[in-house]
């Protein structure tokens, strides 16, 4: 009998350490930033320009310009958790071969952005794009497509969700490899722990496009082993407005890249739509 509370004890233990672990772990899980910038769109042959933005919370951050000399709209790119901007050069000419400009800033604490990740900090630096593209560009909504990627995902959805409620309508969003909350990808790796009460970083998605119009393009790959194809699903099943679904083959991080031109033949087909509403 002592024996087997000793081992009850044990495990309450373990459990608990194994909860904690995941608790205080979840910065670097959620965020993996580098400092380190590869190539620059001119290694690439591709037009571009610096841009410093200022969020509401005074960060500075740094982003990229791409103009196309004939583009059918503007991209604005939320890239995924991981590197900076300077890794994103394969989306840069898959973009440009279909005739958009294209902006990409990096979150706070990646690439050369001042201050720390945080999702308070994504949806500032995010909102600081958005206003760039609109104000000092003077781009209106109507022109300009939110594209987010993985983690981007949160991104793009907190902006859209967020410009609904003031009146504002987008020309469309894309939401590739990406989920419906945070909680739901953890639970689905961690089934054993509570994981919706450990989550400091939320991100609910789908809650936040919930009243959402604008017509939405969901890419997801069944091969998915980073954010599970089902999470992806239920995303694009629960979006209100009008809504297409591109399956894409392979990794979550090289989906797009493996599946190669059908994934281009997606887009522009969802371009095209966009064109002729």
């Amino acid at each position: 009998m002592i024996v087997l509370k000793i081992l009850l004890l044990l495990l309450c233990i373990g459990y608990g350490l194994l909860a904690a672990t995941v608790y205080f772990s979840q910065q670097s899980m959620v965020f993996n930033p580098s400092r380190d910038m590869e190539a620059t769109p001119r290694d690439m042959g591709l037009p571009f320009t610096d841009v410093e933005l200022i969020t509401s919370q005074g960060t500075h951050l740094h982003a990229w310009w791409l103009p196309h000399a004939q583009p059918r709209a503007t991209l604005l790119f939320c890239h995924g958790n991981g590197g900076n901007i300077s890794h994103r050069e394969e989306s840069f000419r898959i973009f440009h071969s279909l005739n958009l400009n294209v902006f990409i800033f990096d979150y706070s604490g990646y690439g050369q952005s001042m201050g720390k990740p945080s999702e308070e900090a994504v949806h500032a630096d995010t909102r600081s794009a958005w206003d760039w593209l609109t104000q000092e560009m003077d781009i209106p909504a109507e022109e300009i497509i939110v594209f987010g990627r993985s983690l981007g995902g949160g991104a793009a959805a907190g902006l859209v969700g967020a410009l609904h409620k003031e009146g504002v309508r987008p020309r469309g969003l894309i939401m590739e490899s990406t989920f419906s909350s945070l909680p739901d990808v953890g639970a689905s790796i961690y089934p054993w722990l509570p994981v919706r009460l450990l989550a400091r970083h939320r991100f609910e998605s789908s809650r936040t496009l919930a009243h959402a119009d604008i017509p939405a393009l969901f890419i997801h790959s069944r091969e998915d082993d980073v954010v599970p194809y089902g999470i992806g699903r239920a995303l694009f099943e629960n979006y209100p407005g009008p809504k297409d679904f591109l399956h894409i083959e392979g990794r979550h991080n090289r989906g797009f890249a493996e599946t190669g031109q059908p994934y281009v033949n997606g887009l522009a087909r969802f371009l095209n739509r966009l064109d002729r509403d």
